[in-house]
């Protein structure tokens, strides 16, 4: 959470990925929702179309070791260096979910990983993630990433729903809107944060390697400057909500009007545990 860079980084990451979750079950749960179930992934066919997955596979354990091997070696503050390394072994949670995704979807019967324990394993890196987040960040920028932290608890508490109620098309709406949420509003956190051209009026924009002495901070110059701080962020937050919801029922209508199925049927244990259910 340095700089313009890796928030831009998380946004690429997280909102296509929650922007496929969000297109993938509303088109199955529209198409025959008595049979809804949500998926850890939705999988298409052929493979090829996977490719976010694979793309993922190999950008997390970059961004992971990056966590560790640049950012660890210019920041000679012990508060930094343990939240990158924090952050890092979050990245590093994360790969290996999908690892086991990957793992669940190939394997068969009876040797396949539960689905119930992956969205468990995911709630619970969401929680891992959202004792990192804003670490070291104080002021007007701690509140901030405070936003940041509410929403991955929506996405941790979604996963703990779903390990147990998987038929909750709900639970996966604010599961996937929760992603996209994510990663549009940490496009907005290194915009404001990090940049003068869209940073508050009245306020600097945060250093990216503070003194060993001092806690990053967002300052502003006078106290009215950060008040008006906080509320503009508040609005860009529910305006940021507003869309992604107004957005996310605008698809709705329009999967609903063609009833195509935009993600194809799971192959392997996916597909044999939903033909199962029926």
């Amino acid at each position: 959470m340095a700089s313009l860079a890796t928030h831009f980084s998380a946004f690429v990451l997280l909102s296509p990925v929650g922007l496929r979750r969000l297109l993938c079950s509303s088109s199955l749960y529209l198409k025959n929702p008595s049979l809804f179930r949500a998926k850890t992934w939705y999988f298409s066919d052929p493979k090829w179309k996977n490719i976010d997955l694979y793309a993922l596979l190999i950008a997390l354990p970059i961004a992971s070791f990056s966590e560790i091997f640049i950012f660890l070696a210019f920041s000679g503050h012990p508060t930094y260096r343990f939240a990158f390394f924090q952050q890092s072994a979050t990245i590093f949670f994360f790969w290996l979910l999908l690892l086991l995704i990957i793992l669940r979807e190939n394997l068969d019967y009876p040797m396949h990983i539960d689905q119930a324990f992956i969205f468990v394993l995911a709630a619970v890196t969401f929680f891992v993630e959202y004792s990192v987040i804003g670490k070291g960040i104080s002021g007007l920028g701690g509140t901030m990433y405070d936003m940041l932290g509410v929403l991955t608890l929506a996405c941790a508490f979604s996963c703990l729903y779903l390990s147990f109620r998987p038929r909750s098309f709900f639970a996966e709406f604010f599961l996937s809107s929760g992603l996209v949420f994510k990663g549009t509003w940490m496009l907005q956190l290194g915009l404001s944060l990090y940049t003068d051209t869209f940073g508050l009026k009245g306020c600097k924009k945060m250093a990216v390697w503070p003194k060993e002495s001092e806690n990053a901070e967002f300052k502003c110059d006078l106290e009215e400057d950060g008040l008006r701080g906080v509320a503009v962020m508040t609005l860009l937050f529910i305006g940021h909500a507003i869309g992604i919801m107004m957005s996310s029922f605008v698809m709705f209508g329009w999967l609903g009007r063609s009833l195509n199925c935009w993600c194809g049927e799971a192959s392997g244990p996916l597909l044999q545990e939903l033909e199962s259910e029926q």
